[in-house]
């Protein structure tokens, strides 16, 4: 029996550290994705960005984020960690790189203006503190307001994959860095009229778009984080909402091919709570009222209501990631083809709770950074896609050939 739970322990780590590797993939989805929407000048501000989030992600989320989330810390021997094929280590990589997407995520909203060593320290206090601080509620049972709502509503607060643990949370704290930073310089002229600030990039913003897509049957199939728990179910749920949210985004996007690739990374958002729950017809229709409502918000919010979120990151994390939670309660009930377990109130007030938190944790950091050190760029950083905390690379005769 000590072998054949050894082994089953070591599958265990390899089926969750696949599932890491999948996860942190995708970061290069954000890169790129952020990389071909941005003007060209900041082309390199981004790539630099979204890798040394994840560093310092990585730093907060070993040091404190994990610790305030599940109540587990990392300063005992190698031995004892070791213990299990070492499986706490490779469920923190795991959750570590959910984690490190809440950086990523703001970054597409605040890009072209925001300074990059106040960004860095806005990173580690939301991964360190704000993130984890729901997390454990949502998935730990910190607090007792799991057992709460189970006791109130019949049914706990159910997030399989992150549609608001970290989708959410991560749109609504972009929302407040992107308030308190203000628009781009010129992006809205005095009369009203708006200046076009076309994406550099296609190619790079679809490209970014398909790693995302490929990586995201990693990050909510593999949130099972046990191999005996795996459920082909999720992957077609999430494959069904990717078609939903790119069909819809096409129709409601009118071709728009910016609509087009960001359509199934707003049906993924809004799968991920319920895609362990939902029949795949519910898993359609979720994914695609999440890619119509991508693209109206989105409109309305550049062109209405003059927020300046470049990649739209509200709409698409915020938004989309909320109506997910709901979803869940909704698409997860037998009524509907679900699997069942599920209550709406407990999804609603979960999903509140969580924007509740992360839009006043966002605004809190942002607003104290913005107080002490300031956290947008001068004019004529900004004109020129410039960041004096990051160094363009520009290719001269004796360094042409030596990168």
């Amino acid at each position: 029996m000590g072998n054949l739970d050894s082994l089953k322990t070591g599958s265990d780590v390899l089926f969750i550290l696949l599932g890491a590797i999948m996860v942190l993939a995708m970061h290069a989805g954000f890169a790129f994705l952020e990389l071909g929407t941005v003007r060209k000048k900041n082309q390199v501000n981004a790539l630099v960005k979204i890798l040394t989030d994840f560093a310092m992600s990585t730093l907060a989320y070993f040091f404190i984020g994990y610790t305030v989330a599940y109540g587990v810390n990392f300063f005992a021997g190698a031995e004892e960690l070791a213990q299990k094929s070492g499986y706490e280590l490779v469920k923190f990589f795991f959750l570590l790189t959910f984690a490190a997407a809440i950086p990523a995520i703001v970054s597409g909203g605040i890009a072209e203006r925001a300074k990059f060593n106040p960004q860095m320290a806005a990173t580690f206090t939301l991964v360190g503190f704000v993130y984890p601080f729901f997390e454990g509620i949502a998935l730990n049972h910190r607090f007792g307001i799991q057992d709460w709502m189970s006791a109130t509503f019949g049914a706990e607060f159910h997030d399989f994959a992150g549609s608001v643990v970290v989708h959410a949370v991560g749109g609504w704290i972009g929302l407040a860095a992107v308030l308190l930073l203000g628009a781009r310089r010129g992006r809205y002229n005095k009369d009203g009229r708006i200046s076009a600030h076309p994406p550099s990039s296609i190619p790079f913003l679809a490209l970014g778009a398909w790693i995302l897509t490929v990586g995201w049957f990693g990050f909510n199939v593999m949130s099972a984080q046990e191999i005996s728990k795996i459920s082909g179910l999720v992957a077609v749920n999430s494959l069904m909402a990717m078609v939903g949210g790119t069909l819809a985004a096409l129709w409601m996007g009118k071709n728009d091919p910016g609509f087009v690739h960001n359509g199934p990374l707003a049906g993924l958002v809004a799968v991920c709570a319920g895609s362990d729950l939902m029949h795949p017809i519910g898993a359609l229709v979720v994914g695609g009222i999440a890619g119509a409502l991508f693209v109206v918000m989105f409109t309305l919010t550049q062109n209405r209501w003059k927020i300046d979120d470049v990649l739209g990151v509200w709409p698409l994390h915020g938004l989309c990631g909320a109506w997910g939670g709901i979803a869940a309660g909704i698409f997860g009930l037998k009524a509907l083809g679900g699997i069942g377990g599920v209550s709406f109130m407990s999804q609603l007030c979960g999903t509140l709770l969580g924007i509740i938190i992360a839009f006043a944790g966002g605004y809190a950091v942002y607003g104290l950074l913005k107080k002490l050190v300031g956290i947008r760029l001068d004019a004529e950083d900004e004109f020129n896609g410039t960041d004096l905390s990051v160094h363009q690379i520009t290719a001269t005769p004796e360094r042409e050939s030596g990168w």
